[in-house]
């Protein structure tokens, strides 16, 4: 009885999963998707706890409030413009919690307690020690740079390729030895200490800006392994959560670097980021023309045709509910406002949808980049907060950027331009933007949210 309860449990949290999956690929649905996941891991979770393979309560009891006691703050208060630190945490909780059950499980059997490690579930638990300890450091490091604990720029030394490339060669041999022979515990062991420095080593000559595809690869190793520990413990729902986690997250990694017009090879090997041009004309400095917060609401009140452009700017100031109040004032005036969401802007995907969300921003204002690169050269004005890179002309004028073939949204062909950014600091590429130096471009500078509340302030007055 408490078998088939496990098993219609594990078939619901399946579908639910799935369903909340697909839910995520519309903004109006997000929300419910989510809901259905959490309700999957619930029933999850219950018909887990009665496996008649549970001889005691009271270390599981421990867990769920020791889990609990971290995840809620977690959840609850740590800030959408920390998030992508916070996945990155949770990624390596989530590996460390599949090397954990691996070692225990090759340890008990190792030890008499539990029953002989055949070869195909010695595979299972090498690969999932191996994926899960790499993952356990490498999430650390990427949450390292994006906290900027650690230096954002790639942290590279001569041979770094090569010797990253030993050190994974050795642990997949170390890998074949203990599936061929599982009593040979010193290799088991080494291979998981070669699979910990491997992880850090593999991170740390990637750059910030490319830290959110190294997430979305990390979410894929760690599903990865919680897919190979349900194979080595012959749990259902183990190997169907980690197949999609490792599935969507490999597509996520692949699907931004294509966004970013970069091969996935160059992402993990390329140290984009570096020490890189910071302004091009050989040293002359570039004329910027800053504008008043008077003058830009003035325009933006008048405009017909408004296209606003959210970047991690506006993340950090926290000024999505501003935006949402300055395009109510311009549409009450008559205009039209719409909103440009680049694939890659803010520091994880759909990082500027969330925010917005938040907000109350109506969904249908949203569009993708192919979607209204079109419509840039009849609007008005252009509202760029806290972009950079997104925007850069560069990536598609200049052959000799870094950024070049870098798909953008063509901000720079609209007929005025005004900019939010505290200063003319360079993106995370590195890179001098020529949108700030165009003659229809102004910059207002300052903080996003006082720039954007001195906006509305006007706007009503104008």
């Amino acid at each position: 009885m408490r078998e088939h309860f496990t098993q219609l449990t594990y078939v619901a949290a399946t579908v639910l999963f799935i369903l909340g999956l697909r839910s995520l690929t519309r903004p109006d649905k997000a929300r419910q998707g989510m809901q259905m996941a959490a309700v999957g891991m619930l029933l999850a979770v219950c018909g887990t706890l009665v496996n008649h393979e549970i001889v005691d309560y009271r270390w599981i009891a421990a867990g769920l409030v020791v889990g609990a006691v971290i995840g809620y703050p977690l959840g609850m208060w740590v800030p959408t413009t920390a998030l992508p630190q916070r996945i990155a945490v949770s990624l390596s909780f989530g590996a460390l919690a599949a090397v954990l059950v691996g070692v225990s499980e090759y340890y008990n059997a190792m030890h008499g307690m539990s029953e002989a490690i055949g070869t195909a579930r010695m595979a299972a638990l090498g690969f999932e020690v191996l994926l899960g300890s790499l993952t356990v450091t490498g999430a650390l490091v990427a949450f390292g740079k994006l906290q900027e604990v650690l230096p954002s720029k790639p942290l590279t030394f001569p041979g770094q390729n090569v010797v990253n490339g030993l050190l994974f060669l050795t642990a997949f041999v170390l890998l074949v030895v203990v599936i061929a022979s599982p009593a040979q515990s010193a290799a088991f062991y080494t291979m998981i200490a070669i699979a910990t420095v491997l992880g850090v080593l593999m991170v740390i000559p990637i750059g910030g800006a490319d830290m959110p595809v190294v997430v979305a690869l990390l979410n894929s190793y760690c599903g990865l392994a919680a897919a190979a520990t349900g194979f080595a413990l012959g749990n259902s729902i183990l190997i169907i959560c980690g197949a999609l986690d490792g599935a969507s997250g490999f597509l996520l990694s692949m699907l931004m670097s294509k966004a970013m017009n970069r091969s996935f090879a160059n992402v993990l090997f390329g140290a984009f980021g570096g020490d890189q041009p910071k302004a091009v004309g050989g040293g002359t400095a570039l004329p910027v023309r800053s504008i008043s917060a008077d003058d830009a609401a003035i325009q933006l009140a008048y405009a017909s045709r408004v296209i606003i452009v959210p970047g991690y700017g506006m993340a950090v100031a926290q000024a999505q509910h501003q935006v949402r109040e300055l395009a109510e004032l311009i549409e009450k005036r008559g205009g039209e406002v719409k909103y440009a969401i680049h694939p890659v802007a803010g520091r994880m995907p759909g990082h500027m949808n969330v925010l917005l969300a938040e907000a109350n921003v109506p969904y249908d204002r949203l569009y993708d980049m192919e979607e209204i690169n079109a419509e840039f050269p009849q609007t008005d004005v252009v509202l760029v907060i806290g972009a950079n890179d997104v925007v850069n002309p560069a990536a598609r004028d200049d052959p000799t950027s870094p950024i070049y073939g870098m798909p953008i949204l063509d901000v720079d062909r609209a007929k005025t331009v005004i900019v939010l950014k505290r200063g003319m600091a360079a993106g995370f590429a590195g890179i001098e933007n020529m949108l700030f130096h165009s003659p229809s471009t102004s910059m207002l500078f300052g903080d996003a949210k006082a720039s954007l509340a001195k906006l509305v302030s006007e706007v009503k007055a104008a």
